[in-house]
């Protein structure tokens, strides 16, 4: 819980997390399932298990990374349960990117062409590089915040960020 969770009440704090966190926690969960029934139920579960730690919950860093260390490790225990592979295809990228607000046709047709680049890119990781870098980027975690929800070594953490940016440093340059 934040500071001040202690003057705002239970129901308030469950709609701050809902309203601030929901939606990148979902997006996380989708871009690692590629299955939208699954992410969802995911999400409900995430939301669940926090407000049920609430009181154990102390502010050690943000909530929404608090929240994606718990997704993460239930992604990770479904996707072993039913057998799935952590991976994100270029489909899947564009359902969870960030939208690109323009106001010129062409800047949309770029940016476009730049985020199926990315996920081109993306797609050639390992799966421990495409989660960290998701889980650095996408969710702004710290790396020891990384290294944490991962359960690996922070010079694990931060050698699978190097890796997976230098190798999409190349393919993005030979792309142009």
């Amino acid at each position: 819980m934040a500071a001040d969770d202690s003057v705002i009440g239970p129901a308030e704090l469950l709609g701050r997390w809902v309203r601030d966190h929901a939606l990148a926690v979902r997006g996380y969960l989708l871009g690692i399932t590629r299955r939208h029934d699954v992410a969802d139920d995911l999400l409900q579960e995430v939301l669940q298990r926090a407000w049920q730690a609430r009181d154990r919950y102390r502010e050690l860093g943000q909530e929404r990374a608090y929240l994606l260390k718990i997704a993460d490790r239930l992604v990770i225990d479904r996707c072993r349960r039913l057998g799935l592979e952590i991976n994100i295809d270029d489909a899947t990228w564009h359902e969870v990117e960030p939208t690109i607000q323009t106001a010129a046709p062409l800047d949309d047709l770029v940016g476009a062409e730049t985020n199926e680049e990315l996920a081109a890119a993306l797609a050639q990781l390992s799966a421990s590089q495409r989660r960290v870098l998701l889980l650095r980027f996408f969710s702004d975690m710290t790396f020891e915040e990384i290294a944490e929800t991962m359960n690996c070594p922070l010079g694990t953490a931060l050698s699978h960020c190097r890796r997976g940016l230098v190798t999409m440093r190349k393919l993005l340059m030979t792309s142009e």
